[in-house]
């Protein structure tokens, strides 16, 4: 069975490249784009799709307000953020209206894909609660994402004291894109002092998440620019 997909971008262009990454992705398929928030609000009622690609900056309103409006009228569907938006507030707001993933642009059809192969297996693993005995530890782990545990992983290492996941997301999603930014740079883009964006950019450099440029300018010491690996 598909699940149905809904693509919400004002750019006609980059909706039609979005809608082409999802049908290259199994399992899924996309019933319809809409192109303001009101379209996309509509779009839903009349077209109940399983999950919704959502983008911020829409003409009429933003995204995280069509994403209010879609809980507060109880639709339960998944949402994808798919926004060049990198501010910390941006990021918090979209967590707690449920988004499943916050993804930045630009970004490569594997990155969208790695995103929709997590959702169906929660969408999965959610069907499977209504088997009698309910759902296993296993499908209950991929519905609900379990935090890292405070010696982290592989994957997300555990961060220093003092440092916290949720500026780290941020100041991750503010390197997005290739780009380098110095910690002044950075710091603005997330909402924290020069200070803090240092420190998270150091951490992430030490542990090999970030490369560091010295940008040697006419006088005093060299700026350091960072840039995801």
């Amino acid at each position: 069975m598909s699940l149905d997909v809904l693509v919400v971008e004002d750019d006609f262009m980059v909706a039609s490249i979005h809608r082409r990454f999802v049908e290259r992705v199994p399992g899924f398929r996309v019933v319809g784009e809409a192109h303001s928030g009101a379209d996309a609000l509509a779009a839903v009622e009349a077209l109940r799709p399983d999950l919704v690609l959502l983008d911020v900056h829409l003409p009429d309103m933003s995204g995280i307000e069509v994403l209010r409006r879609l809980r507060a009228a109880g639709h339960d569907l998944g949402v994808v953020v798919i926004t060049a938006a990198r501010e910390a507030d941006t990021v918090r707001a979209a967590a707690a209206g449920g988004a499943a993933h916050y993804l930045v642009k630009p970004f490569a059809s594997d990155d969208l894909r790695a995103r929709l192969e997590a959702f169906r297996r929660a969408h999965e693993a959610l069907d499977g609660l209504d088997r009698p005995g309910g759902a296993g530890q296993a499908e209950i782990d991929a519905l609900l994402a379990p935090q890292p545990s405070r010696h982290g992983s592989a994957e997300r290492p555990a961060l220093p004291k003092g440092l916290s996941q949720e500026t780290a997301d941020a100041v991750l999603a503010a390197l997005a894109g290739g780009a380098e930014h110095s910690a002044a740079e950075c710091a603005d883009a997330v909402g924290v002092s020069r200070v803090s964006a240092r420190r998270y950019l150091e951490h992430f450099a030490t542990t090999g998440r970030a490369a560091v440029r010295l940008n040697y300018g006419t006088a005093g010491r060299p700026e350091r620019r960072y840039r995801l690996r």
